[in-house]
């Protein structure tokens, strides 16, 4: 498969060497790539339930034409390697609660502009909800696509748990994981283009794109998601049980 064109040399190098590993450790079931533009700068929003979703996302644009720049921790371009291939790839650094975090946003309007991919998990961290459903996002995905008034769209994906637990600290390659991701229309945001970007439109303008994800995820599990969306800052005590005993916790199948 060629490359896409905006994938720059140290991007084509990273793929080369990760694309074989995928198709070897998953099967795939990829749909709605009509609802990817081809003549705009877009965000790619996506549900985030293993340290493996990156790697299935990126996957699943890159083989479709696109060359995502993924918004991601700051403290990952610290680590050895780890740091130098996110940054020769022209990934996004988040910089939470500092006197940095506008870069971040800044960073993703211009790659937006020119017209590229902008990857984006808006729940922040891994979903802490017990059976795996997106979770109450962050309103950094709203203030990204209200202001640039570029397309949203969700990416609802689901079998990167089972190539990575959640939490998990080696993966579990074979047998080869079923991969499904599905993208779908672009959210309608447009009557809050022109709104203060205050609070509450923020909220509303994330929970869009919560409830998009969530819709196409329940069609892929088959499942009838829970009428209430978790919420980690109200439900602390289950937050705090999932993270507290992930080496043992069952995953869900």
């Amino acid at each position: 498969m060629p490359h896409p064109p905006r994938a720059n040399r140290a991007y084509r190098i990273i793929a080369s060497i990760v694309r074989p590993v995928l198709f070897a450790v998953t099967r795939r079931a990829w749909s709605g790539t009509e609802h990817l533009p081809r003549e705009t700068g877009f965000i790619a929003a996506a549900n985030h339930m293993s340290y493996a979703d990156p790697l299935t996302t990126a996957h699943f644009l890159y083989d479709n034409g696109f060359v995502p720049r993924i918004l991601a921790k700051a403290p990952l371009f610290k680590v050895f390697f780890v740091g130098r291939v996110l940054r020769a790839s022209g990934q996004i650094p988040v910089y939470r609660n500092t006197s940095r975090a506008g870069e971040s946003l800044e960073a993703a309007f211009e790659a937006l502009r020119e017209g590229e991919c902008v990857a984006v998990f808006p729940e922040g961290t891994l979903t802490r909800d017990p059976e795996l459903w997106p979770m109450t996002g962050k309103t950094g995905v709203a203030r990204l696509a209200l202001v640039s008034k570029a397309p949203v769209i969700p990416i609802a994906q689901w079998g990167a748990h089972r190539l990575m637990p959640r939490y998990g600290k080696l993966p579990r390659p074979f047998p080869r994981k079923l991969q499904t991701v599905v993208a779908g229309p672009a959210v309608d945001l447009s009557d809050l283009y022109d709104k203060p970007l205050e609070a509450a439109v923020l909220r509303e303008a994330t929970e869009r794109v919560m409830a998009a994800i969530t819709a196409q995820l329940a069609e892929i599990r088959g499942e009838e998601p829970p009428a209430t969306r978790f919420d980690p800052r109200t439900s602390p005590e289950v937050s705090r049980k999932i993270g507290g005993d992930h080496a043992t916790r069952p995953e869900h199948p």
